[in-house]
C-alpha cells in the first residue's frame, strides 16, 4: 500500500514530518520571543501570558475533541488535517501587527484553533500508517521532525535579532513563508480512505500484536491513563515561563531563541530514541522516566537562581520531551479501537490542553504572587503523584491488524 522510504518508514509519515517541521519553523520563530515581546514591547506581564497560553491551548483541546470524533466518522483525515494547517499558516504573522496583550490572545486562540482542528486527525492518520510494534517509532520520529523544525525557526529568529536587534514585528511577518510550505507539503500526501477497516482490531497486551475479540468502544483503561494524563497536565504549565525565567536570568533577548532551539536539538535527538525503546520495553517505563525527569528539571527551576544551573536544567528538559512525547501517543494507539482512534487523539489532547490551561492561569499566579520556587515547586509534585499513578495502571490495548 504505502511505499518504503529512508529508516523504514512510509512516505506520507515522511510528508507529515515534513508539514510539522515547516509549521513548526515558523512557530518558533515567535514561540520563545513571545514572553520578551509581550513584557518589554507590550507591557504585559506574567500573568497576562498565563491568561494567552492557557486559553489558546483550551480552545485547541476542545477543538481536537471535534474534529478527532469528525474524521473518524467521515473515514477522512487529510482534509481536515489541512484545514487546520492554513487556518494556522494563515493567522501567525499577524501577531506582527499587534498593539496590545489582548490582540495577540486573539492571535494565539485563532492559531490554537488550527492545530486544534489538525491534531487528532493528524495523529489518527500515524497511527493508522504505523504497524502497531512500530507505532512508538512512528510517533517519535514525527516529534523529531516536529522538534527539527523547532530548532530552525529560533536559529533564524536569533540571526535576524542579532542582525536586525528588536524588530519583532518584521520578524513575526516573516513566519508566512515556513507556513506556506507546510500547507503545500500537506496536498501531497496521499490518503486512501479504504484504508481503516470498518470493525475495530483485536486486543493487545502491550506493545506486540496479539489478537482478540474485536470492540469499538474505548475500553475503561483508556479513560484511566486520560485522568493521570489530566493530572500530570496540571503539573505541566506553558513553556514560556521558563522562558520567562531565563530571560530574568540571562537579561539578552537574542539568547533566549539560541538556548529554544539548543533545547530541541535535544528533543529532536531522543524522540525517535524513546518511541523505538517503549516498542521493546513497553510504553509506561519510559513515559515514567520521562515524568521524573520533568520533575528533576521544575526542581531545578525552584532553587536555581544563577544563570549556568538554569541553562543546564532547561537543556536536560529536552530528555523529557525525548521519552515521552512519542511514547504517550503509541500508548493511547495501543489502547483504542482503530475506528475510534480520532476519538481516542482528540480526547488525548484535550486532557493535556485543558490541564495546561489551569495550569498556565495558576503557575502565572503563583509565580506572580509566591515567586519562582513555588510555582516550579508545586509542578514537579504533581509529575511525581502521575508518575506514580501511572505505576499502577494496567496498559494492555489494541492493535492496528494491519490497517
Amino acid at each position: 500500500m504505502n511505499h518504503k522510504s529512508p529508516l523504514g518508514l512510509p512516505r506520507p509519515v515522511w510528508l507529515l514530518g515534513w508539514a510539522s517541521l515547516f509549521t513548526d519553523a515558523a512557530t518558533e520563530m515567535i514561540y520563545p520571543l513571545l514572553p520578551v515581546y509581550l513584557s518589554r514591547v507590550l507591557g504585559a506581564g506574567a500573568m497576562s501570558l498565563g491568561v494567552i497560553e492557557g486559553i489558546a491551548e483550551g480552545v485547541n483541546s476542545l477543538l481536537k475533541i471535534l474534529s478527532g470524533r469528525l474524521s473518524d466518522r467521515w473515514s477522512r483525515r487529510k482534509p481536515i488535517i489541512i484545514a487546520g494547517y492554513a487556518l494556522s499558516s494563515a493567522a501567525r504573522p499577524f501577531i506582527a501587527l499587534t498593539t496590545s496583550w489582548v490582540q495577540v490572545l486573539a492571535i494565539r486562540v485563532i492559531d490554537r484553533t488550527g492545530k486544534g482542528i489538525r491534531g487528532a486527525p493528524r495523529d489518527a492518520m500515524l497511527a493508522e500508517l504505523a504497524a502497531s510494534g512500530m507505532r512508538g517509532r512512528v510517533f517519535g520520529f514525527h516529534r523529531a521532525m516536529d522538534h527539527a523544525g523547532a530548532v530552525i525557526g529560533p536559529l533564524i529568529a536569533a540571526a535576524f535579532l542579532f542582525a536586525m536587534p528588536g524588530q519583532y514585528r518584521l520578524l513575526f511577518a516573516f513566519t508566512a513563508i515556513p507556513g506556506a510550505l507546510a500547507v503545500w507539503t500537506l496536498f501531497r500526501v496521499p490518503e486512501d480512505r479504504h484504508a481503516r477497516r470498518a470493525t475495530a482490531s483485536g486486543v493487545s497486551d502491550g506493545p506486540g500484536p496479539s489478537m482478540q475479540p474485536a470492540a469499538t468502544k474505548l475500553p475503561g483503561r483508556f479513560y484511566g491513563l486520560l485522568g493521570i494524563l489530566l493530572l500530570f497536565s496540571l503539573a505541566n504549565s506553558a513553556d514560556a515561563f521558563l522562558l520567562l525565567r531565563l530571560s530574568q536570568t540571562l537579561g539578552e533577548d537574542a539568547y533566549i531563541p539560541l538556548l529554544w532551539s539548543l533545547l530541541h536539538i535535544v528533543k529532536a535527538s531522543l524522540s525517535m530514541y524513546g518511541g523505538a525503546l517503549s516498542d521493546r520495553v513497553g510504553r509506561k517505563a519510559v513515559i515514567v522516566a520521562g515524568w521524573s525527569v520533568y520533575a528533576l528539571v521544575y526542581l531545578g527551576f525552584a532553587f536555581s537562581t544563577s544563570a549556568t544551573p538554569l541553562v543546564a536544567w532547561f537543556l536536560i528538559y529536552g530528555i523529557y520531551f525525548g521519552l515521552s512525547e512519542g511514547t504517550e501517543k503509541a500508548l493511547v494507539a495501543d489502547l483504542a479501537p482503530s475506528v475510534q482512534q480520532g476519538t481516542a487523539f482528540g480526547l488525548y489532547n484535550a486532557a493535556l490542553g485543558l490541564g495546561t490551561l489551569v495550569a498556565s492561569v495558576l503557575f502565572g499566579v503563583l509565580y506572580e504572587r509566591f515567586g519562582p520556587a513555588t510555582a516550579f515547586g508545586t509542578g514537579a509534585g504533581l509529575a511525581v503523584a502521575a508518575s506514580l499513578l501511572l505505576l499502577t495502571l494496567p496498559v494492555g490495548g489494541f492493535s492496528r491488524a494491519d490497517l
